[in-house]
């Protein structure tokens, strides 16, 4: 399959259930991520984006009417309710992508996680499935909108159940899910990363601490995918 100038090779992995809903915990490369998530992951799929998103001609009003969940990224209490929002889409069959590093990669190592999917996660009592891709990160570098031809390999991995959990048992839930994700991110050819670096420190970024889209651009890259078959 091939996305613009990149070719996605799926490795064999979990198959999600139709209608079954989850939340979908990918590794961040490029802005590129969202497109080849919504190409190999066959489940009807939404993300978060920043509010102002809102105001852009036609991104605006795709976003709008898929049904993304629009959030200010410097509001908690907003942010809150994003989260919550959230939580209701996944009662209806809907999964939610997020990318629980809070930011791309700077070398494709798998970065400390956010714990605001987890958070949401024990709270709606839906698994976690760990995706990891490699290869989007020479597609599409960071501070450049240039498109390079490339490999883009990515892998669905086993959902990790969240049904019983309390919000104590986050931080060995955020440990089983970068773990797993290591694991995926090297079987396709990445570099893993650091499995002592469980977690990171939120800041004062709402979007990241959720571990979800950050920037504008990644937005406009999920909205106008150019698909090949």
């Amino acid at each position: 399959m091939h996305l613009a100038r990149a070719t996605l090779v799926k490795h064999p992995g979990f198959e999600p259930e139709p209608g079954k809903p989850y939340f979908f915990a990918m590794n961040h490369q490029s802005l590129f991520d969202i497109v080849a998530a919504f190409v190999g992951i066959p489940v009807n799929l939404r993300f978060v984006a920043k509010k102002s998103l809102r105001l852009i001609p036609f991104l605006g009003w795709y976003m709008t009417v898929t049904r993304m969940v629009f959030i200010d990224r410097k509001n908690r209490e907003d942010a809150k309710r994003s989260l919550e929002e959230a939580c209701e889409k996944i009662k209806t069959g809907i999964s939610i992508l997020t990318f629980p590093e809070g930011t791309r990669s700077p070398d494709g190592r798998i970065l400390p996680l956010k714990k605001g999917l987890f958070i949401m996660a024990i709270q709606a009592g839906v698994p976690i499935v760990p995706v990891a891709i490699e290869g989007a990160h020479s597609l599409l570098k960071r501070d450049t909108l240039r498109i390079q031809p490339c490999r883009i390999d990515l892998v669905i991995g086993q959902p990790i159940p969240t049904a019983g959990l309390t919000l104590d048992d986050r931080d060995a839930l955020m440990q089983r899910v970068r773990d797993a994700l290591i694991d995926l991110h090297v079987s396709i050819g990445g570099k893993g990363g650091d499995r002592q670096a469980a977690s990171a420190s939120s800041g004062s970024d709402s979007l990241a601490e959720l571990g979800l889209p950050r920037d504008e651009q990644d937005a406009r890259a999920s909205a106008a995918p150019v698909l090949e078959r």
